[in-house]
């Protein structure tokens, strides 16, 4: 009579076997979309001369003797700073083999944009109004709220960039007037430097 052989070790394999396949394929799909879905073109290199600029700002615009003048000095360096920004974010990218108007990265601009042209628009309503010593906090807590908001959709530190921004501007709200050049420089110039070598050396340049 013929025996019957079992074979429990095989049949026991397979399922676990399979169980490995599918998660490492399901890991690989989530991994693939996290990295489609992020903006990873922030320029750490851009932000850091970004810093270097603003730094040399502050030191034009404190020997500035009015308020206009002082205006007009950061409005400069705003101008720099944003050509700065966009030459080294179009120049990552492309290094990267992306453009600016992918889908991550529009919806990083334009997370980034709005904050930033209500600034320019109470920067004009405070100059009229003689609030300028608001001025420095304003910008430092709007620039750091549209980092967080277009950084949603990039990697990780820059989202805690813009909570510095934010947390600094809150603080300079608050302080004298006279310290506002200082909050400037600390927060455009030396938290650009700071995160933009952190960036730089974590995520490509």
């Amino acid at each position: 009579m013929a025996s019957i052989h079992k074979f429990p070790s095989q049949v026991q394999e397979q399922p676990p076997a399979l169980h490995d396949r599918a998660m490492d394929n399901l890991r690989f799909i989530r991994e693939t979309m996290e990295r489609a879905s992020s903006f990873t073109a922030v320029p750490g290199w851009g932000a850091f001369f970004m810093g270097v600029t603003a730094l040399a700002a502050t030191v034009i615009a404190a020997e500035q003797s009015s308020a206009k003048a002082w205006l007009e000095t950061w409005l400069v360096e705003a101008v720099v700073a944003s050509l700065v920004g966009g030459w080294a974010m179009d120049r990552k990218a492309r290094k990267q083999e992306t453009t600016l108007l992918s889908g991550p990265a529009r919806k990083f601009i334009l997370g980034l944009t709005p904050p930033i042209l209500v600034g320019a628009l109470l920067t004009y309503v405070f100059f009229r109004a003689g609030m300028m010593r608001d001025v420095p906090g304003m910008w430092l807590l709007l620039y750091g709220t549209g980092v967080v908001t277009g950084g949603a959709f990039s990697v990780r530190i820059v989202p805690l960039k813009g909570v510095s921004f934010m947390i600094l501007g809150t603080i300079a709200l608050f302080s004298p007037a006279s310290w506002g050049n200082f909050y400037m420089a600390t927060g455009f110039g030396l938290l650009n430097i700071l995160f933009g070598i952190i960036i730089a050396r974590r995520h490509g340049g």
